[in-house]
């Protein structure tokens, strides 16, 4: 009898980034995608979020391969954290790889990664899986899914997909490869789910190209687009309208110019010669004849859009009459601070162009109609959602039942979670050890829930410190009470209640026996407490405090 199949997500599931699924047989583990997320806004000083890989840590010497579906950040952004942990080959595409490349370059991690190159149409065996990968459209060239195959049946991953029938380069998605998987049978189908609540089609490249044209067509001023750095057919569509119409490019932004670079260097991005210049040479050319392509879509702090906006970058200054296309949709989460950059510009003079009526983005995920042809096409036994919110992957869920899987065919899968099937069952099982680990600066997994919780606690009350230094002998006390506040009052508006809480330290330090006097620790609860307490009572505010209690 085969064994069964057991799929765990470690990430990409109820939220939006940091997707990686791990696919297990035979005791061999395949690990596919390797991304990061994105922090919210309690996560105060986080950098950024990446999957907890214990259990990959645990299980490293079974782990026969990680294959990366493309090369956008919540699907290849934490493979340097993974590499630091264990040693395995990587397979992905020719672009995918080198943005890899470039990552690896600059995190160094402790494992050399032996980058395989693969492209749609290959199969490789690794361990007991064999993986097949198929074309499909995204905003990303070189975007894959996966057909895996082992003694339990074949299950179609089908990472970031849509179906757009005019891309603006490369191939149609191999709809043709997915029929014939499915009338062989599929096991099981991983679906995109990210689109899954939207009615209909998304929209082709090609229709951004025309808007694009639109806004470029007669304009007198500059022309500053932002997009996804990654999104190397939207980056095309600029160069292109920009070369139309007699204007020469100018790329700001280290990623921007990174990807720019690597894209023309492996031809997924066409140049004509002279048309980009350095950006240093922007303020010698004629408003009508310069764009400038730039990062900071999602309002980023330290990207050239935000440094453009605020007035510290250092080449490239916003002025009346310049347009600003902000050719992107907000990734959740990030439209307060995309918002601040756009009241910026404003606030400088430009025309700012960004609601999505205009048709200058283009989703890279299906919505429900191309959903439904996919599911149509794969026929699978089993439906597990992926790659969304909670809401999104329940509706992702309904659409499949309205294409004949039942209900007991659906799983809607947990992080950490093992689904175990063959071609009789599938069932929840065993819980591994997953959830979000942070990193901030150099630090990776040191921010735990505890200084999360200190760091929101400052935000919201603010510090009291309380300083004292007492008496060897006898506890006397020798200084203090000093009290330094930050984020909690003004002092000059507040000495009434910064002497109220001298007089309750006094009273902490001397309403107990000698004895007690002596013991820091001890009084160092008591401050605490009683600081507490009246703080509590008399302003409704509860600030963190740190009383500091010098022997001498």
């Amino acid at each position: 009898m085969a064994e069964k199949l057991k799929i765990v997500s470690l990430g990409g599931l109820d939220e939006i980034g940091k997707n990686m699924t791990v696919f297990e047989y035979a005791g061999d583990l395949l690990v596919v995608d390797c991304g990061i997320g994105f922090p919210d806004d309690e996560m105060y000083g986080v950098d950024t979020v990446i999957p907890d890989m214990t259990y990959l840590k645990q299980n490293e010497k079974n782990i026969v391969g990680v294959v990366i579906t493309h090369g956008h950040e919540d699907h290849l952004g934490a493979l340097p954290y993974l590499l630091d942990q264990i040693s395995a080959p990587v397979y992905t595409a020719q672009f995918t790889a080198a943005l890899a490349e470039l990552k690896l370059q600059e995190h160094k991690p402790a494992n050399k990664a032996e980058i395989h190159v693969v492209k749609a149409g290959d199969t490789v065996r690794l361990g007991a899986f064999k993986v097949e990968f198929i074309r499909i459209n995204h905003s990303i060239p070189d975007a894959l899914a996966l057909a895996i195959t082992t003694g339990a049946g074949t299950v179609i991953h089908t990472g970031d997909i849509k179906i757009d029938t005019t891309p603006i380069s490369g191939e149609m998605i191999d709809l043709t490869r997915f029929g014939v998987l499915g009338q062989r049978g599929v096991l099981a189908m991983l679906c995109d789910s990210t689109n899954a609540e939207k009615p209909g089609y998304s929209l082709s490249e090609r229709k951004v190209a025309e808007a694009m044209d639109g806004f470029f067509k007669d304009y007198p001023g500059r022309i500053i687009v932002t997009t996804f750095a990654s999104n190397v057919h939207r980056i095309q569509q600029v160069l292109d309208a920009s070369a139309k119409y007699g204007r020469k490019v100018c790329v700001t932004g280290r990623s921007m110019e990174n990807v720019i670079r690597i894209a023309s260097e492996l031809g997924y991005l066409k140049v004509p010669e002279g048309l980009i210049l350095d950006v240093s040479l922007l303020k010698k050319l004629p408003k009508n004849q310069v764009t400038v392509i730039t990062t900071g879509s999602q309002g980023e702090n330290m990207s050239a859009l935000y440094r453009i906006a605020f007035g510290s970058h250092k080449q490239v200054e916003v002025m009346q009459g310049d347009r600003v296309i902000i050719s992107a949709s907000a990734i959740p989460g990030n439209e307060k601070e995309i918002g601040k950059v756009i009241n910026e510009l404003f606030r400088l003079g430009a025309e700012v162009i960004y609601d999505r009526s205009y048709g200058l983005h283009a989703s890279g995920h299906a919505c429900q109609e191309e959903l439904k042809l996919l599911m149509a096409l794969i026929k699978p036994k089993y439906f597990i959602p992926v790659h969304g919110e909670h809401r999104q992957l329940c509706i992702n869920a309904s659409l499949a039942e309205t294409m004949g899987v039942p209900r007991k065919h659906i799983v809607i899968p947990e992080m950490g979670r093992k689904i175990e099937l063959d071609g009789r069952s599938i069932k929840k099982t065993d819980l591994v050890q997953a959830g979000p680990v942070l990193v901030d600066g150099t630090g990776v997994g040191d921010v735990g829930s505890v200084v999360l919780r200190d760091r929101q606690h400052l935000a919201a009350d603010g510090m009291l410190v309380v300083m004292v230094g007492i008496s060897a002998e006898d506890g006397s006390l020798v200084f203090g009470p000093e009290i330094i506040t930050r984020g909690f009052v003004y002092v000059k508006e507040s000495e009434k209640l910064l002497d109220d809480l001298r007089e309750v330290t006094l009273d902490a330090i001397y309403d107990v026996p000698p004895r007690s006097q002596r013991d820091p620790q001890a009084m160092k609860g008591r401050i605490k407490g009683m600081l507490s307490d009246y703080l509590f009572k008399k302003v409704r505010r509860n600030p963190m405090i740190l009383p500091v209690v010098t022997v001498i």
